[in-house]
């Protein structure tokens, strides 16, 4: 729990009561006020849910066991379509190299576990949580009307094939680097790798353009990861089709876990939740529920969202934050003395070029075709996965919608798109505490501030230094410039790679400080470029930074303010999964690691070079 919980907290609450307005029929309703409102009540409906059983699935049920091998493509296909996870994935992107061109893309995929580390690594906890990840999928496989011999038998099988997809993954670490992870081929050399295997089938299922469009033309894809499908295609060869059927069969289920009967959502949870992260309890379904509308039809929640919680001013002041950031940027980038000038050049070509999105999008999404009904919670989010899936395969082959955003407006987050060069900042976010209009320009700054200078940071660490201007990925530093950057990085993975996050001895479990440096980058240079703005701002507004507001200066209250972003309460088994599979350090660390580089932070408190927060060594990129 930090601050981001705490505020998606208010936000759901805030949502709940929008929700709970609509889910009552009413002639007056717009269609989308009739779509998140029957969505939301189709969801809490759970009496309904566990009359229904598993006859919401029991069609696709029906097809996975009568499913043979050379079915499977098609299959792969429909399942895909509404969301499964099952052997791999398929979708479209921006291309790399052509940011104006928007591509299909194959890609791992396939696992019940977190990532391929957890079916490799040798240690006591990770052999305990893969014999209880057996345990849970026998479970489920019982409840899908499996004996229990024949469920346990199927279960130690697929983690047995399963293991073999994970063998064939890229780490998280390594798919960090943008360049890895695009190999651009033709849909024939695609199925040369894959013998036997017919993609036609697939393509229809899951509602792709039967061309494909991508980097080399009509006809080609980007395949992020060309060694996992010939490794796939060998894994499901060696398998035995009862083994195949019962591995769909449970990637089916637990996908829509939480909305089939409670046995099968308390298990779910209890793996997943309870065994990986810690949680004693699953939240209410009224959270859950609100949050499902969410992800299925962000943008008329949001519309609804954003008319009753981000009116006002919110949008221009946060704006002059973020052109205050950037400044500040532009000027840091004149300081540097590591960076020659013609990289510092290209730099602030690419500064200049970036977009600022704040709150919502400027045209909302069209939810006219989806159907949403009041009594069919999983055949709404059935189809409203395959809206999305849709919506999203029909860009292959279109122009970029360079307006278009990857979040919700009520999300809490913020982010970088380097494809689009452009930052991204949720109306979710800007509310207190992360923006406050009552609060002092210090706390704003040290609160959102650091998000926008974090989120800004990006376009800069070691992967979106590899994205120019126009969001093509394409070198444009020097080669002696890229040294030294590598080694000011270098320097930030071996800071957080010397922090142990949970345990101890042999079961302490440190950060990964090549998995986490791009979010290390910018947690740093956000932070910096954040005091930079707010004490440039203080200037330009005749504001005293001396004046103590609670008994704090200015630039004190600035990193109170930052700090308190991480104010967290974790339970290990959560921090462990973090530190194992997510490009973020845990909460404290990501306080303490960037603090400790500020050139601003031993003045503000008048801390003593070589004081714990304040080292005769630091690190700094930007």
């Amino acid at each position: 729990m930090d601050q981001f919980y705490v505020l998606y907290n208010v936000n759901t609450q805030e949502l709940n009561g929008i929700l709970n307005t609509y889910s009552a029929p009413s002639d007056t309703r717009t269609p989308n006020e009739q779509k998140i409102g029957d969505y939301y009540a189709a969801c809490s409906n759970t009496a309904l849910i566990e009359t229904k059983g598993l006859a919401p699935i029991q069609p696709l049920l029906d097809e996975i066991d009568k499913v043979t091998k050379r079915g499977l493509p098609y299959l792969t296909g429909e399942l895909q379509r509404l969301g499964v996870n099952a052997f791999f994935g398929f979708g479209e992107q921006q291309d790399f190299k052509d940011s104006t061109k928007q591509v299909a893309n194959a890609d791992q995929g396939g696992l019940g576990l977190p990532e391929r580390d957890y079916y490799t690594r040798t240690g006591d906890k990770d052999k305990q949580i893969r014999d209880q990840y057996v345990e849970h999928l026998t479970n489920i496989l019982s409840f899908s009307g499996e004996p229990p011999q024949q469920a346990l038998v199927d279960a130690k099988n697929i983690l047995a094939f399963e293991t073999r997809l994970a063998e064939a993954s890229m780490t998280n670490t390594e798919r960090r680097d943008p360049e890895a992870i695009y190999h651009p081929m033709t849909l024939t050399a695609f199925e040369a790798s894959m013998p036997g295997v017919a993609f036609a089938p697939f393509l229809e299922a899951v509602h792709s353009p039967a061309t494909l469009a991508g980097p080399l033309g009509p006809g080609s894809l980007i395949v992020a990861n060309p060694k996992f499908f010939p490794a796939m295609v060998a894994a499901i060869t060696a398998a035995d089709i009862q083994t195949l059927r019962a591995y769909l069969r449970y990637q089916l289920i637990t996908t829509f876990a939480s909305d089939l009967p409670k046995r099968i959502d308390a298990e779910n949870f209890h793996f997943y939740g309870t065994i990986l992260y810690g949680e004693p309890e699953q939240r209410p379904r009224w959270k859950r529920c609100s949050q499902a509308v969410d992800n299925a039809l962000g943008e008329a929640l949001g519309q609804v969202y954003v008319h009753q919680y981000f009116a006002g001013d919110s949008k221009a002041k946060t704006l002059q934050m973020v052109t205050d950031i950037e400044a500040a940027m532009d000027r840091d980038l004149d300081t540097l003395d590591w960076m020659g000038p013609a990289t510092k050049l290209r730099a602030k070509e690419k500064l200049h070029a970036v977009a600022d999105k704040i709150g919502y999008p400027e045209h909302w999404r069209d939810y006219t075709t989806l159907t949403v009904a009041p009594d069919d919670a999983l055949g709404n989010v059935e189809r409203a996965t395959a809206f999305e899936n849709d919506r999203e395969l029909n860009k292959i082959g279109k122009p970029v919608d360079k307006l278009e955003w990857g979040m919700s407006p009520p999300t809490v987050n913020a982010y970088y798109n380097p494809s689009m060069n452009d930052i991204n900042f949720p109306a979710g976010i800007l509310q207190p505490a992360f923006y406050d209009p009552k609060a002092d320009v210090a706390v704003n700054y040290g609160h959102i501030g650091a998000v926008i200078g974090h989120e800004l940071t990006h376009g800069f660490d070691d992967e979106g230094k590899k994205f120019d201007a126009a969001g093509n990925m394409t070198d444009w530093w020097t080669a002696e410039d890229t040294r030294k950057f590598e080694a000011k990085t270098g320097c930030l993975v071996n800071e957080y790679g010397s922090f142990t996050a949970v345990g101890e001895g042999k079961d302490a479990v440190k950060i990964n400080g090549k998995l986490t440096l791009g979010e290390n980058t910018a947690d740093n240079g956000g932070l910096l470029l954040a005091y930079l703005a707010y004490i440039a701002r203080a200037k330009t507004d005749g504001l005293d930074t001396t004046r103590k507001i609670d008994g704090y200066t200015g630039p004190q209250r600035f990193y109170i303010a930052f700090a308190q972003n991480w104010c967290e309460n974790s339970r290990p088994e959560a921090v462990r999964q973090q530190v194992l599979t997510d490009e973020h350090s845990p909460d404290h660390f990501r306080a303490n690691g960037a603090i400790v580089n500020q050139p601003g932070f031993a003045g503000a408190f008048n801390c003593k070079k070589g004081a714990p927060m304040a080292p005769a060594e630091n690190c700094r990129v930007w």
